[in-house]
């Protein structure tokens, strides 16, 4: 196995690995383990393999969970299929900077996403590094953050062009998740920036430290919010991939935001996930 890093903060291409073979071959997939923690999203070219073996790999992660809205593959139905083409509503959902079903109590973990059709210019996705974007902070910020956590909403996203019942039903299904601000990785132990567009506003800030006059708790808290969001956008912290037919990303969903660039319009654009259930984070 090839490791070739794409930038000095996060993502790295493997070269000369079947992830077929790395589905059975626990050597391989510890190694492929080692890498992902180290560098928090894989690519990889030219993975002519099954929806079996994709969900295969991804199942040696852990269980993996089906999503609410988007449609999967009717014999795996953890492989949600991700399909684009003339026809499709103008969806907004993956050209935000996100991180994966933080509208859970237990996000993903991790996904393998892999590209069936793509355009031949445009559709590219990104991925940015939010060990990095915290560890960057001001210690003043960090202190304010620290013990603040968030709500993290499926219903102001996907639930928007839902008829008021069906949106109203779909909260009542998932409620806001509350979740850290900051978050700690389990494996790595590296502190994470853990906001996103899922996120709807800070359950805990107004408080007497932070909060004096009306305008520090509104919109006081929401700027900030803001601010943190929006760390995800500095390029420092980004890697961008260009798709491929049978190219794959593997990434750490507790510790990355990813974005994909919807720039392709009105061509096809077909990918499959497997998304890998996660943990409560804390």
């Amino acid at each position: 196995m090839k490791i070739e890093k794409l930038t000095n903060n996060i993502g790295a291409e493997l070269i000369g690995v079947n992830l077929a073979e790395a589905a059975r071959n626990d050597d391989l997939l510890g190694a492929i383990r080692a890498e992902l923690l180290a560098h928090k999203v894989l690519f990889l070219r030219d993975q002519d393999i099954s929806r079996a073996d994709h969900v295969a790999f991804a199942e040696r992660f852990g269980e993996l969970e089906d999503h609410p809205v988007v449609g999967s593959d009717p014999e795996y139905p953890g492989l949600v299929r991700i399909y684009k083409d003339a026809n499709s509503p103008p969806d907004r959902f993956e050209n935000s900077w996100h991180c994966d079903t933080t509208w859970r109590e237990k996000p993903q973990m991790g996904a393998v996403l892999r590209c069936i059709t793509c355009p031949p210019v445009g559709g590219d996705t990104m991925w940015a590094n939010m060990a990095l974007a915290y560890e960057d902070l001001a210690d003043s910020v960090k202190e304010v953050i620290d013990p603040l956590k968030a709500r993290h909403s499926i219903e102001r996203s996907f639930g928007a062009r839902m008829t008021e019942e069906k949106r109203h039903a779909l909260h009542a299904q998932y409620p806001d998740a509350e979740h850290p601000v900051v978050r700690t990785h389990p494996e790595t132990g590296e502190k994470i920036l853990f906001v996103s567009s899922f996120t709807t506003h800070f359950t805990n800030f107004h408080t007497a430290e932070n909060v004096r006059f009306g305008q520090d708790h509104v919109p006081g808290a929401a700027n900030l919010l803001n601010y943190l969001t929006g760390r995800a956008a500095i390029p420092e912290y980004q890697v961008r991939w260009r798709w491929q037919p049978n190219s794959i990303a593997i990434w750490d969903n507790r510790c990355t935001q990813h974005y994909a660039v919807m720039d392709y319009p009105p061509c096809v654009r077909q990918m499959e996930r497997a998304g890998i259930i996660g943990d409560k984070p804390y």
